[in-house]
């Protein structure tokens, strides 16, 4: 089987537990782990199922980024970075794959897609999962203070980020909008996407950093080979 194969059965699978989930969206709670994933790796799948099995959520739904207006360098076509996060979650029935940001034309703003999905799933309680160094730079974002009203904010903390600045922060952030936010220690793995992207642009090897299928996405597609 080819990986364009892998991929379109990568979809069917998703699009059916997509599905499946929207039939039962009531009191349940949602775990939103969004990003470019340019390119997707171990240590956000390893973080994403610490922090549903630590809240007992439902699921968690993988949003890659369709046009981020933070990034300023250029990042990899988005339907190359969404169907490699396909492909990381195919065997993991709790892990499903939004398009919803791959969608749109324009730049995709948080606030935009917690409103989408506050439509889709109305009775929800949704916990949007972001990197401790993210908070600290949250008031940057659009509508900062609607993004509290609708989701919970977890703060996934990693060695080499201070704990108590981060906390400070959250204090900050709760007197200031009421917002609902927790940090949490991730016992995670110490990679990047900008070193596998390193890697790679060195024709270093990226084994054990990208699950298999992904890996084979990347050297099929030849995406990385010019440094970006």
């Amino acid at each position: 089987m080819t990986i364009n194969n892998i991929v379109d059965e990568s979809f069917i699978i998703n699009q059916n537990k997509l599905k499946k989930f929207e039939n039962k969206c009531d009191n349940i709670k949602i775990g939103i782990m969004g990003g470019t994933f340019d390119p997707i790796h171990y240590a956000h799948l390893a973080t994403a199922e610490f922090i549903r099995d630590s809240y007992k959520l439902d699921k968690i739904l993988f949003i890659p980024s369709g046009n981020p207006p933070h990034k300023k360098r250029k990042i990899t076509d988005k339907y190359h970075r969404y169907n490699m996060v396909l492909l990381s979650t195919i065997n993991n029935d709790n892990f499903i794959v939004s398009d919803m940001e791959i969608k749109r034309e324009k730049s995709t703003y948080t606030i935009d897609t917690l409103k989408q999905l506050k439509q889709i799933y109305i009775n929800a309680e949704i916990y949007f999962i972001t990197g401790a160094d993210a908070i600290c730079d949250i008031e940057t974002w659009k509508d900062v203070e609607e993004n509290f009203k609708l989701a919970n904010f977890i703060a996934a903390t990693r060695p080499g980020i201070s704990l108590l600045k981060i906390n400070e922060k959250i204090k900050d952030l709760k007197d200031k909008y009421n917002a609902n936010i927790e940090s949490i220690y991730v016992p995670s793995l110490d990679i990047s996407s900008t070193y596998i992207r390193n890697q790679l642009n060195k024709n270093k090897t990226i084994r054990y950093l990208v699950p298999e299928l992904v890996q084979e996405y990347i050297y099929n597609k030849q995406i990385y080979n010019n440094g970006e």
